[in-house]
């Protein structure tokens, strides 16, 4: 089977699922992959190895300052005709199918050339009723509309009683045993000069990644250049992680047993929602903007660590792509959330598991 498997690269979060379900798909000789990647500037991407010689798009991007989304800079900075030009041109002939992480150029082309077609991602679970803020009408209609596919599979810290699937994260992904003393933060949204101006002003360690490294540190500051690898030791290594409100380290920090401090970006949709979830299932601090007083505060009630165990939900997507996705949604669910432990030790984990019976 010959497979086109489009990614949204705006964010890292999906490139790293990518990455975990790229392995998977590796262990089924039958299946042939291509990877294409838009939303950012290809020289821009890193650590692509492992995809081979991927295409590439400009596709659609969002536009954020300061910590906010700019859904008019957003759309004004479509370059519409260059985008349907993509779309239509897309080649697809040769192809057996064609797989979306929420990427609208492969999504796009394949309903238009009559491709049978899968989403794979977060945002497909926004399709169902879960936390979300109320969708004003241009949300609505991005969500539904970006990346449109005829089945999918949404992923989510909790199902919902819905057929949603768990997060997709690396499987050797596992907690240290000796803890470090720093704090990961990772707010590639926020400005980054007031940022670490607030970080300063805390008697903490700070390993930074997402903003410019010629920026000016304190001494508890250090920097981080991109690196996929050096980023994971660093998470694992951590004793909490401050970052926006992102699903994929979310998935990784809650799978590590880590404590978080969110910021949802402001005006995302997505990023909005997941604060409501997190609120909800009592997962992780939200706060409105990060401080040094709403990061001492945290730091001062920090909750017992709660570890969540997801199955290996990348090899169980693979087999079932292999197999011709011919099980339901639903059934690949059921089974997977049978197979997610929460940590029995706290509270915490104790209402975890009520709302997910």
């Amino acid at each position: 089977m010959k497979i086109l498997y489009g990614v949204q690269a705006t964010g890292n979060g999906h490139i790293a699922r990518s990455r975990t379900l790229a392995r998977a798909l590796q262990k089924h000789p039958e299946l042939e992959i291509q990877w294409l990647f838009s939303g950012r500037p290809k020289e821009k991407l890193f650590d692509m190895e492992l995809f081979g010689d991927f295409w590439w798009r400009e596709g659609m991007t969002i536009v954020h300052r300061e910590g906010r989304l700019r859904s008019l800079a957003t759309v004004a900075q479509v370059k519409a005709r260059h985008l349907i030009r993509d779309i239509r041109e897309l080649p697809l002939k040769d192809f057996d199918l064609v797989v979306s992480d929420y990427e609208p150029v492969t999504a796009w082309a394949a309903k238009l050339q009559k491709k049978p077609s899968v989403g794979i991602g977060h945002q497909y679970a926004f399709l169902y009723s879960i936390p979300m803020p109320r969708l004003n009408w241009l949300s609505h209609t991005i969500l539904r509309a970006f990346a449109p596919t005829e089945k999918s599979l949404g992923l989510h810290w909790h199902h919902f009683d819905r057929p949603i699937l768990p997060p997709i994260v690396p499987s050797n992904l596992q907690p240290s045993s000796d803890f470090g003393n720093h704090i990961l933060v990772y707010l590639p949204f926020e400005h980054p000069a007031p940022m670490l101006e607030e970080l300063s002003k805390v008697d903490q360690q700070f390993l930074v990644y997402g903003v410019p490294e010629n920026l000016p540190t304190t001494k508890n500051i250090q920097i981080k250049a991109p690196s996929t690898t050096g980023f994971q030791q660093d998470l694992a290594n951590a004793k909490a992680v401050i970052c926006n409100s992102g699903f994929e380290l979310l998935a990784e920090a809650l799978a590590l047993g880590k404590p978080i401090l969110s910021r949802p970006l402001a005006a995302q949709f997505e990023q909005e929602a997941n604060a409501k979830a997190l609120e909800q299932l009592r997962l992780a601090a939200v706060v409105p903007h990060i401080d040094a007083r709403n990061i001492e505060n945290w730091l001062e009630n920090l909750p017992p660590p709660l570890r969540i165990q997801w199955p290996n939900v990348a090899e169980t997507i693979a087999s079932w792509i292999a197999g011709g996705c011919k099980q339901s949604p639903a059934k690949l669910a059921d089974s997977l959330w049978r197979k997610v432990i929460p940590n029995p030790n706290n509270g915490r984990a104790a209402a975890y598991q009520r709302v997910s019976e």
